[in-house]
This record gives C-alpha cells, structure tokens and sequence, in this order.
C-alpha cells in the first residue's frame, strides 16, 4: 500500500504516466498496474484516464490529502529509525528563493559540522514553488517570506529581514546618494528579478505605492546575472542588504538604502507541519532557532 500511494502521488505530482515512473525507478507499466491496483482495493477511480494522464477525480484528490499524510508519515518513522540504530544520517532537500541562497551556509555549514553523515540538495525556486515543493513532499524544508503571502500549514523560523538597497556602479546616476527614494529608483535603468518572484511583486509594490512603475530592461531569476550586469555600469539593480554584502562588493560598487518608506519584510526556513518531525527536519529547525538567536540579539 505505501509504494503504491508514492507511485500516485509521484503521478499527482507530475501529471504523466512516463515521467511518474521515471521519478520512481519503475516502468510505465509498473506504475500503471500499481495505480490500478490502488483503485481497486479502495473501490473508487482515482485517475481519470483517456489516452493519456487527464487528471484525479474528486475521489483522487481526497486519496491525495491522504496519500501525502502517510507517506509523510512513514518516512517519519523509518528515518526516526534509522537515526536511533546510526545517529543522525540521510539526505535533505531544501528549496529556496534567490535572494536567500547566499545565506544558506550559515545554517548548512553548523548543521554539517554537528552531522557529518547528512547530506543536501538545495534548490532555487520562487516562493510559489516552495509551498507547493513541500506539500508535494518533494522537499524536507524551504526558505521564503514569511507574511507577504498566504504559507499554508507549516512550521516557520523568522531568520532575518530583507532591508532594500539601490545597487550601482560609482559614477552612474544617484550613486553620489547616502540614500534614495523609491520615486527616484523608479527612473532608473533596472535590473530585476523576474515577475514570478515575490521579491519583484514586492518592489513592483513598494515602487507603485511611491507613484512609480519598474521597467526593468532586463530581468533574470538569478541573482549573480543581476549583479553581473550591474557591475557593467550599465544597469542599477534593487537588492537585500544582506544579498548585496554577500558578494563582497568591489569599491566602485556603491550600495546605497531606498527610503521613503523604508521597508523590510521578513525571511525564514518552513516546513510542514507535522508531529512528531523527521529527525532530519527536527534538527534542522533547531540549527535554524539558533541562527535566528543569533541574528536577532
């Protein structure tokens, strides 16, 4: 029953029979015999079906809800398990919005310390990805904002506040400025994140509410290809405080607060609510609380 509910939820996830059983190690017609069988102990139709995947029906979108929930489970306990016979061990996926990558290593580089045998993949998505990643159980854990926009059923840990910046080459426009306001950043040539990034709806917000509109003449989903194009004295871009430090600016980058209003919106690690916790997630909250201890005192 429990490979046969990761087999639908792996076709939940991506929508195709083939690729479902690419994502499982099996064959197509594995997965599909497997699905079949899942119908036929629950006395319902979970897939609709034509000659290709056409989507669950609303029997299939319950058994999902479900499927996730044992699933999560009893990964829960088999990890738990195998933490109480070899330590802590295993592999975490994090997913995580561009402009939070560069802090990363404040939490993997502790946590790696105190478990050596724990390995990572971690992910650049947009907040969007992130939640859906999560209930997908396609992740452990992510990194977004916190309050801009609707987090669902998870645990979250504050970590620190994103405190806007101009970004610009010495000698290009505004950048003799202690600070700018966001009317003026408006008229800028800019570079920004693309649209489907809550930090650019962030900034499209912030530069409206200022009576300007952004009109980035180049948009990326990285943040390194921002930068690079700033440092061309071309273009000026809108960054994190902490994003821009971490680049190690040259001199003749000038990094220089937008006021009028001076915002800040607040990042932090998620996870799915769930108890108890993976030991894996466990421990991973708590070497986020104390990052979080430590950039708040």
């Amino acid at each position: 029953m429990i490979d046969k509910l990761e087999f639908f939820i792996a076709l939940a996830n991506e929508k195709h029979f083939g690729r479902a059983a690419e994502e499982c190690g099996v064959s197509q017609p594995t997965l599909s015999a497997a699905i079949r069988q899942l119908e036929d102990q629950l006395g319902v139709m979970l897939v609709s079906r034509g000659s290709r995947f056409q989507g669950l029906t609303p029997e299939g979108q319950r058994v999902l809800e479900w499927a996730r929930r044992i699933v999560g489970d009893t990964r829960t306990m088999r990890e738990e398990m195998r933490a109480a016979r070899k330590g802590l061990s295993g592999h975490i996926k994090i997913a995580v919005i561009p402009t939070a990558l560069a802090m990363l290593p404040r939490i993997t580089t502790p946590f790696q310390e105190r478990h050596p045998d724990v390995t990572f993949s971690i992910m650049s998505r947009n907040s969007l990805q992130v939640l859906s990643m999560l209930e997908n159980l396609e992740i452990d854990a992510g990194i977004t904002y916190l309050e801009n926009e609707p987090l669902g059923r998870v645990t979250s840990v504050p970590l620190y506040a994103e405190h806007y910046n101009l970004i610009t080459a010495s000698g290009s426009p505004l950048s003799d400025r202690d600070s700018v306001t966001w009317k003026e950043v408006g008229d800028l040539r800019l570079c920004l994140l693309t649209a489907d990034m809550q930090n650019r709806r962030i900034i499209n917000k912030l530069l409206e509410q200022a009576g300007a509109t952004a009109h980035p003449t180049l948009e990326s989903n990285s943040m390194i290809v921002l930068f690079s194009h700033v440092r061309t004295g071309r273009w000026a871009s809108i960054m994190p405080r902490n994003v821009a430090k971490s680049f190690g600016f040259p001199a003749e980058i000038r990094m220089i607060p937008i006021v009028e209003p001076q915002v800040h919106h607040v990042v932090g690690l998620v996870a799915t609510h769930r108890e108890p916790f993976t030991p894996l997630v466990s421990a991973l909250l708590h070497e986020a609380r104390i990052l979080a201890a430590a950039t708040h005192d």
